[in-house]
């Protein structure tokens, strides 16, 4: 089951990023793969969503329970879709200089092992590009800023 883990020091404040995460309406917009999205209900510290994620000419579609606690932290439960697992958490904290250190974390299972192990291969980067995707939404949002990362795989 692969799990990936990394913190983020960005000079975002906790809020700022907290509320670009929890904005899964607008996903479809910055995320490579993630082709559509769905709010079926939400609340303050609730939401229920689903996800169209597409590769090529495969898609698929996620349902998950999206837990929020503002501006401490966002656990995203997952429900329904081609994964036999799925727990992904965000952890935002007040860091250095007004910004915020992020600590994230997916840990999924593949209903196919064989699958598991294919995708395996290309995990690490697709984690990457979409981290990547909400640093650069954050300075659309948000402004230019600098950032560190430190990655535990």
């Amino acid at each position: 089951m692969p799990r990936i883990t990394e913190t983020r020091t960005l000079q975002w404040s906790a809020e700022q990023m907290f509320d670009l995460v929890a904005d899964v309406r607008r996903y479809a917009e910055f995320l490579p793969w993630v082709v559509a999205t769905r709010i079926k209900s939400d609340s303050d510290s609730e939401m229920i969503a689903d996800m169209l994620v597409g590769f090529s000419a495969l898609r698929e579609k996620f349902t998950s329970r999206v837990v929020k606690d503002r501006p401490r932290s966002i656990k995203v439960e997952y429900i329904d879709g081609p994964l036999k697992r799925l727990e992904n958490d965000w952890t935002f904290r007040e860091g250095p200089d007004g910004g915020c250190v992020i600590d994230f974390c997916v840990d999924f299972t593949f209903r196919s092992a064989i699958f598991e192990k294919l995708a395996g291969q290309y995990l690490d980067a697709a984690f990457r590009k979409m981290v990547a995707a909400f640093e650069k939404r954050a300075e659309q949002l948000y402004g230019s800023k600098s950032s560190s990362a430190v990655s535990v795989a």
